[in-house]
């Protein structure tokens, strides 16, 4: 089973040399070695224990690579198609991670002539003409179920893979979370909610919004 980020990360590029071809690629890393246990009575992430033992690397090469800096110059870049799992036998390329622990997705831009080994299940390459960028505010936590019904709402309410759930004509109220870091569902072979990503301090009016992270380069790719 697998399941797509929600909301998905976006990012805007700028400073790329227009007439220079790139790939751009996310994986997404451990934050520590620690796994995480939520206590309902605290409404806090706690530490349980020890990190499992590391699963096998996975990027995702975004649809439109390789493109002109040009290109991605002129868009905001989505990673909605990418989808993640903790099925750890999985064939088809999607991200794998573990349930209770926390990452950082990572964003790269590779110039083409650099790319040669990337590829969906290899660690991204590193050295000259290849970039990492990431952002500390989009640190999540993977679960299997949603460990807030407020998350769950906003995941109903806004997410357009759940219009099955939602009930016609409801008020949507304002609600307001506060949260420590981004909280993101990861499919399990029993329970199986779509992904929610979501930010400290958001609104359910906020969630209308495309909020995305921009990166500038300096033509040194």
């Amino acid at each position: 089973m697998h399941r797509r980020m929600f909301p998905a990360m976006r990012v805007k590029i700028s400073g790329l040399d227009p007439h220079q071809q790139y790939y751009i690629a996310m994986d997404i890393v451990p934050v520590d070695n620690k796994r995480y246990r939520y206590v309902y009575h605290s409404s806090k992430w706690m530490v349980a224990g020890n990190a499992d033992s590391p699963v096998p690397p996975r990027v995702y090469i975004h649809p439109d690579s390789p493109a002109s800096g040009e290109t991605w110059m002129r868009q905001v870049i989505s990673f909605d198609k990418l989808k993640l799992t903790n099925n750890e036998l999985d064939d088809q390329g999607h991200i794998i991670l573990h349930s209770m622990h926390k990452y950082q997705p990572r964003v790269h831009v590779i110039r083409k002539d650099c790319g040669d080994d990337l590829s969906p299940i290899k660690p991204v390459p590193t050295g000259e003409g290849v970039k990492a960028f990431s952002f500390p505010e989009t640190v999540f936590t993977t679960v299997t179920a949603y460990q807030n019904q407020q998350i769950t709402r906003l995941k109903i309410d806004r997410n357009p893979f759940a219009k099955g759930f939602r009930d016609s004509g409801r008020n949507r109220p304002n609600i307001i979370w506060t949260l420590p870091t981004f909280v993101c569902s990861v499919s399990s072979h029993v329970v199986s909610p779509a992904m929610a990503l979501i930010p400290a301090h958001w609104t359910t009016q906020d969630s209308q919004n495309i909020v995305y992270h921009k990166i500038q380069m300096q033509h040194d790719l």
